[in-house]
């Protein structure tokens, strides 16, 4: 959407988005982002979002940024209403003001530590699965093999028991460090969109056979 982060993201967006990948999916299961601010101030608030995630736009699941120690009662308070969650710990978007940045996450001993806590502390809460974002692939691994749920990698190595990618950096849009193109879709629209300014600059387009008659 041409912003330089995720924190403007609204619910009202991301209920549209999430609907939209909903009735689509045929055979998967839609997990839905709980955006700024929509878990983070009380429990309750994180309830209501996560229940129009589910009921207005068709998610599955929600996932949410952060250990259990700080929004262990949010997580509570979704499961209870019979919501899967999703937890999400390393390089987490919304907190990179924190951070200072998109910087990779627990390449010192001390934060090593606190990832590998806060992991047990989401599973210990009811997590279903958990994203491990941009961390050291030998620390990935030492969660991943800490625990009994699943471990989803974006920048964490081969070890997780998933992977995931921004589709838009499959495509050739990105250029982060772990994400790979798989296809340069890219240039194939830069060169669709200047052979069109050309041919119809030069009058080529549209010809007799694009018109009606």
């Amino acid at each position: 959407m041409g912003r330089r982060d995720t924190l403007g993201v609204t619910m009202d967006e991301m209920v549209h988005h999430t609907r939209m990948v909903s009735c689509a999916a045929t055979n998967s299961l839609v997990v839905a982002d709980l955006p700024f601010l929509s878990y983070q101030v009380t429990p309750e608030d994180a309830l209501r979002n996560a229940g129009r995630l589910v009921a207005e736009a068709g998610a599955g699941a929600v996932k949410l940024e952060g250990p259990a120690s700080k929004f262990g009662d949010s997580i509570a308070a979704i499961l209870r209403a019979g919501i899967p969650v999703m937890g999400h710990i390393g390089l987490t978007p919304q907190s990179i003001k924190q951070f200072g940045g998109f910087k990779v996450q627990g390449r010192d001993p001390e934060n090593r530590a606190r990832l590998r806590e806060e992991a047990r502390g989401l599973e210990q809460a009811g997590c279903f699965a958990i994203v491990l974002e941009c961390m050291p692939a030998d620390l990935a691994a030492e969660i991943t093999g800490d625990l009994g749920i699943p471990t989803i990698g974006i920048g964490a190595g081969s070890a997780c028991d998933g992977q995931v990618l921004v589709l838009h950096d499959i495509l050739g849009w990105g250029a982060t460090r772990f994400a790979k193109t798989f296809g340069d879709v890219r240039a194939l629209m830069r060169d669709a969109c200047t052979s069109y300014i050309d041919e119809v600059k030069s009058g080529k387009f549209p010809a007799e056979e694009h018109t009606y008659k």
